[in-house]
């Protein structure tokens, strides 16, 4: 059976809603995702606004310190934990504040509303760790993934400073976790908004089931942001960092080192004759980072890696059969076939999964399912398989994935709809 799906944010986030004044008239509340307000002489400066299911929460809580109207917000990115809340913080009667994020965020929406049903359904993997696309909508057209009900109306390209009511607001832009990614400065106050440019764990620069991310950039980021050593480090996720500026510092200067490390390995063994994609992940040497924050809650390095090599060495594997493969379910009854029959396959499964041979154990359920998706045996043993390997592995992301695919095996769907 299926383990207990997680949260991919529990591992690393806190999930009860919390808000504090981090300095003079600046605030921080968050839960899952984190916002960051400033209060000035013409009203509050909202960076990002949650998640739009705690968005209501959060916004009751930011009235225990304000009650001036929002005048500004900034966007640190189109991540759907980060900008469609904003409803629930407007005042009724007020204007419509001014909308501010990086011009790339405008085909990240347009490309929200082509992919609504994929992206719904990875995302009931990766969070739900479950097969349904349905766990929370009666039907795809409840989705949020679109523009958002208040657009941004400022785009900027390279950076932006403005003023608000006295306060100055450098906004900045960086590629890293996405290609519309901003970070935010307040020197008055010493505050910086890192968004998810920054968090408490490795970054999430390899997301499996998600478009490019860029590791490069983010190092280049993380660089920058480090160059202020802020007093105030108030993050997308996360509680703040308060009067610890070194601190900060060295944690981004360690996140950007340790990127720009695995690129380089992983081109190192990209130039070595351009072997197959598995091989490269396998051969490249993950840089030792001897911190007790940095700790593979939220995914796994070696996704890091699959992102370098998709960036730089396109989408096939390197391998011949690879490029244009007969179907899975013709691949897997051969292979099926070459083991003398559904038992035999299912035999060598449980010997692979006694013997602690969990990953090769994953690929043979792979073919008996494609095989065979109506064996209620083949069902069980493979939803057995994915839910121990779920069980093994560190990181949220995984745990998940390896969940819904338990889940799907289950339902005899070889991690595909029907």
């Amino acid at each position: 059976m299926p383990q207990t799906p997680i949260d991919a944010y529990t591992t690393f986030a806190q999930r009860d809603l919390s808000g504090r004044e981090v300095t003079e008239d600046t605030y921080h509340i968050f839960a899952r995702s984190g916002i960051t307000v400033f209060e000035t002489d013409d009203g509050l400066v909202l960076v990002d606004t949650g998640i739009y299911s705690e968005s209501a929460a959060m916004a009751e809580k930011l009235r225990d310190f304000s009650q001036e109207p929002i005048e500004t917000v900034i966007l640190t990115h189109g991540h759907m934990d980060h900008v469609y809340g904003l409803d629930a913080y407007l005042l009724d009667g007020q204007d419509e504040p001014t909308i501010i994020a990086h011009e790339n965020m405008a085909d990240r929406f347009d490309r929200y509303e082509r992919t609504i049903g994929y992206n719904e359904a990875i995302n009931a993997r990766q969070y739900g760790g479950t097969a349904s696309v349905y766990g929370r909508l009666e039907n795809l057209e409840d989705s949020l993934f679109g523009w958002p009900d208040h657009p941004p109306t400022t785009w900027y390209k390279d950076g932006l400073t403005i003023n608000v009511g006295g306060l100055t607001l450098e906004i900045h832009h960086g590629k890293g976790e996405t290609d519309d990614h901003t970070w935010v400065y307040c020197p008055e106050r010493d505050v910086l908004c890192s968004g998810d440019l920054f968090a408490n764990v490795p970054p999430n620069a390899g997301n499996p089931q998600k478009v490019q991310r860029y590791p490069e950039g983010w190092a280049t980021a993380l660089r920058e942001m480090a160059t202020k050593e802020p007093r105030v480090l108030c993050m997308g996720h996360f509680a703040p960092i308060v009067d610890q500026p070194e601190e900060v510092s060295h944690r981004m200067r360690t996140i950007a080192n340790f990127l720009d490390t695995l690129v380089e390995r992983t081109l190192n063994e990209l130039n070595n004759g351009a072997p197959p994609h598995t091989d490269i992940v396998h051969r490249v040497s993950i840089p030792e980072v001897d911190e007790p924050w940095f700790e593979e809650k939220y995914h796994d390095t070696e996704f890091i890696i699959r992102n370098i090599v998709r960036y730089y060495g396109g989408w096939w594997s390197g391998r011949p059969s690879e490029l244009k493969p007969a179907s899975r379910s013709e691949l897997a009854t051969e292979v099926v076939a070459l083991a003398g029959g559904t038992e035999n396959l299912l035999t060598r499964i449980q010997q692979k999964l006694d013997q602690g041979e969990i990953k090769l154990a994953c690929h043979l359920a792979d073919y008996a399912l494609e095989a065979a998706p109506d064996d209620k045996s083949v069902q069980s043993l493979t939803a057995t398989v994915y839910s121990e390997r779920a069980e093994q592995e560190k990181d949220g992301v995984s745990k998940n994935i390896f969940t819904a695919a338990s889940e799907y095996a289950e339902d005899g769907r070889p991690f595909c709809s029907r």
